[in-house]
């Protein structure tokens, strides 16, 4: 038998900010013990925020909702970038992990921003396979 897919899990910026998630995750990882109760919970709970609020989005029956969850999805975005920024500033993150994060963050908020736009556009009842078919 073969396991269901859902439809959040074919969205590009889903698949995208959960490998973002797992790099975060990782890196976090290699943060000195002293950040174990700081540092490390609050940019792992950020990062997972991102693909997290995504798929609650794309769960929600109108599109205003996941609107909304797209908008808090940016925000986490946001919040994660600032938190790599001042562990970058305390030498925990290696120069080309940082250049590379930088890029997926900008990367991740194109594509929310276009999600975001696309689901605007769309208002009608079927929207989300509306959504996943164009």
């Amino acid at each position: 038998m073969k396991a269901p897919i859902f439809s959040f899990e074919k969205l590009k910026v889903w698949q995208k900010a959960r490998s973002f998630h797992r790099e975060v995750f990782r890196l976090a990882t290699s943060f000195p013990y002293e950040q174990n109760y700081a540092l490390i919970p609050q940019i792992r709970r950020a990062a997972l925020s991102v693909p997290s609020n995504i798929s609650e989005g794309a769960g929600r029956l109108g599109s205003k909702e996941f609107v909304h969850f797209i908008s808090i999805a940016y925000g986490s975005l946001m919040e994660t970038m600032n938190q790599l920024i001042l562990a970058d500033d305390m030498g925990y993150v290696p120069e080309e992990m940082m250049v590379k994060l930088r890029l997926d963050v900008a990367e991740i908020a194109r594509m929310l921003t276009a999600l975001k736009k696309k689901v605007v556009q769309i208002k009608a009842t079927s929207w989300t396979s509306k959504l996943l078919n164009s």
